[in-house]
């Protein structure tokens, strides 16, 4: 829920926006001044990454980007989600903070946009309509309200300039990332910020949005595990998303109940992203977990949010198609020739760290075929992993960069990953896999 003490104005105009990307600059540029300081004085020759990700300058990138919304906090909560186990513990939480805690817009403002949208006398749609938004996040706020004939809608509104700073944001970020060294030079990240630019646009455009609900909604059928609202095409424009009103609760707030139904929902998630993608081929590729709540007394997951929809390519299908049931055949060949075609993997750093790459094979091989239900909950052998990825990555010149539409789909396995570690959930995962042999 958000608070009346977070509204805060959305900067919509262009020099608005780059004099808060040129403060957020500065600010990490003095923190790292600082920090460089306080290591050297205590005889410590620090890297250039250990400048950079410190807890307060996290803190420092977490508030202005939540207070620029739009691109510029959708590329921050994907890189808190994405990074996973890899960045420190601190610094993941801070990062965290994108997703759960995005100031509002002010009253004022957001009576203005609606009068855009909806036109002066908006009000006398509604017998009530919640000024106080039930959730904020990157694109857009969401606010409950009752209509006359005493349906309940959650009323989506787009926060203004975002749509039209997503290029300006994008390029940004990029930059700020070239300048702190963590980008490398030898990847050409250019044709990835070309997608970045277009997949935001797509989730700015609330008329796209809205086919894909319902689109979704039609695949999904009457499969008694899930809920996906209906929508009010009536109420919705380009920047304003209505539809039903569902009750449930934030998925996440699973985590201190019974193991079984922690399993249970962790069971329809995993179950989800396996018909995605090779039963439908067509994806919701944003795993944040306020997309997704709970239904505790029917036992449904209730899903939301379908702005990063998109088909998924039958080359992508057939690639991680081809990985799972290597990965069931216990082939560590076959899993690394896999994820070599895939585009998991470059040619390159297979050849150079072969040895590295086949002890992680093993490690990802024994987890997936150890019998009984995978433990998400037991991260044990993400530290090895992570050791070995670490060492990798430090010979630049192999860096790899997956395909673009497989960048897509693992976003949203790895977010599904994350989100049943967080209810330390267990899952026949190598079952579920089986099922699916023959899809493809």
């Amino acid at each position: 829920m958000a608070d009346d003490d977070r509204g805060r104005a959305v900067p919509s105009g262009r020099f608005s926006r780059f004099g808060l990307f040129g403060k957020l600059a500065g600010g990490v540029a003095g923190g790292m001044i600082a920090e460089g300081a306080r290591k050297l004085a205590s005889g410590d020759r620090p890297r250039m990454s250990d400048l950079l990700l410190t807890p307060a300058n996290a803190a420092r990138v977490a508030d202005q980007l939540s207070h620029l919304r739009g691109a510029a906090m959708k590329l921050g909560q994907m890189i808190s989600m994405d990074a996973g186990d890899v960045l420190p513990a601190e610094l993941t939480a801070i990062l965290g903070r994108l997703r759960d805690h995005a100031h509002h817009m002010p009253p004022q403002q957001l009576d203005k946009v609606l009068i855009g949208e909806w036109g002066a006398g908006w009000r006398r749609r509604f017998r009530h309509f919640q000024a106080n938004p039930i959730a904020a996040a990157s694109i857009g706020q969401v606010h409950r309200a009752e209509l006359p004939d005493g349906r309940v809608l959650a009323i989506k509104v787009q926060y203004p300039g975002v749509a039209s700073s997503i290029d300006a944001d994008v390029d940004n970020v990029a930059t700020l990332l070239r300048l702190s060294g963590l980008l490398p030079r030898e990847i050409d990240v250019a044709p990835l910020l070309a997608v970045a630019k277009r997949q935001l646009h797509e989730e700015a455009d609330y008329v796209r949005e809205l086919a894909m609900l319902e689109r979704y909604r039609a695949l999904i059928g009457d499969d008694p595990a899930y809920v996906v609202p209906t929508t009010e095409p009536a109420l919705s424009t380009g920047c304003v998303l209505a539809m039903e009103f569902i009750v449930g609760e934030r998925i996440d707030a699973l985590e201190g109940r019974a193991q079984e139904e922690r399993d249970r929902a962790a069971t329809a998630l995993v179950a989800l992203v396996l018909r995605e993608l090779f039963a439908w081929g067509y994806m919701q590729t944003d795993p944040n977990f306020a997309n997704y709540h709970w239904q505790a007394d029917t036992g449904r997951l209730v899903l939301l949010d379908f702005g990063a929809a998109r088909e998924v390519q039958p080359e992508t299908r057939r690639g991680y198609h081809r990985l799972l049931m290597a990965g069931l055949s216990g082939s560590r060949d076959q899993v690394r020739d896999a994820a070599v075609a895939a585009g998991f993997l470059g040619a390159t750093a297979v050849k150079r760290h072969q040895p590295a790459v086949d002890r992680m094979v093993d490690v990802i091989l024994g987890e997936l075929n150890r019998p009984g239900a995978f433990d998400f909950g037991d991260r044990s052998f993400v530290s090895a992993l992570r050791a070995e990825a670490v060492a990798m990555a430090e010979d630049r010149s192999t860096w790899h960069v997956p395909p673009v539409d497989t960048l897509f789909v693992q976003r949203k396995v790895s977010g599904t990953a994350l989100l049943c570690a967080r209810l330390k959930a267990r899952v026949d995962v190598r079952a579920m896999i089986g099922i699916h042999r023959d899809a493809l």
